[in-house]
């Protein structure tokens, strides 16, 4: 299993230098409660985050997201994102996809809680012209948290103003499951025969 206490503790001082007092971290009985809201397991560090951190108010930009709670949280966002696909044929966010952070103007990043390394996702809904194409609003930004926190903690990944000075910031690549994913995000009545459980009734 991967060690991340030494990045979880340069977390711990950037998120202290850059905002000063933290909400306080949640336990573990409130990650077990959000994770049952959710119906999906955190990725162990986004947990530890969670549980070592703060309840949010750090990170890139606008900042985490708290995990619950009040107001605009990752557990409330993420169902409301899905009850907007509810009665879609072509839903917009697919499942297990866990928004953490809003850039603004539409866009955010989430974690896709499916794969334990937690990729982060980039979801950017501007360019999109028709709700055939919401796979194209879907980009990998990087390959696991850790990888996005390192970004973050060395001002290189492309959401860093000064970045560009650095060198050339990775840039967010659209997304190869995003297509797959939202499909098996569809109301099983929209969905083809062929891509129902065995048994399912139209």
């Amino acid at each position: 299993m991967t060690d991340f206490d030494d990045l979880v503790g340069r977390v711990v001082t950037r998120a202290r230098t850059d905002s000063g007092e933290l909400p306080p971290p949640v336990g573990a009985e409130e990650i077990a409660a959000a994770e049952a809201a959710l119906g999906l397991t955190l990725p162990p560090l986004l947990a530890r985050l969670y549980r070592e951190v703060g309840n949010g108010g750090f990170g890139p930009d606008y900042r985490l997201f708290p995990l619950a709670g009040e107001g605009r949280t990752a557990v409330g966002l993420y169902h409301l994102e899905l009850a907007g696909c509810a009665d879609s044929t072509r839903p917009h966010w697919p499942a297990g996809v866990l928004p953490i952070l809003d850039w603004g103007c539409g866009m955010y990043a989430a974690v896709d809680c499916t794969d334990d390394a937690g990729p982060v996702l980039l979801f950017e809904p501007n360019p999109v012209d028709s709700d055939d194409n919401w796979k194209d609003a879907w980009f990998l930004d990087s390959g696991s948290l850790a990888e996005w926190l390192e970004k973050w903690l060395s001002g290189t990944g492309w959401f860093e103003e000064d970045s560009y000075e650095k060198g050339d910031p990775e840039e967010p690549q659209p997304w190869p499951p995003a297509a797959a994913r939202l499909t098996a995000a569809q109301p099983a009545a929209a969905q083809p025969a062929a891509a129902r459980p065995a048994g399912a009734r139209g």
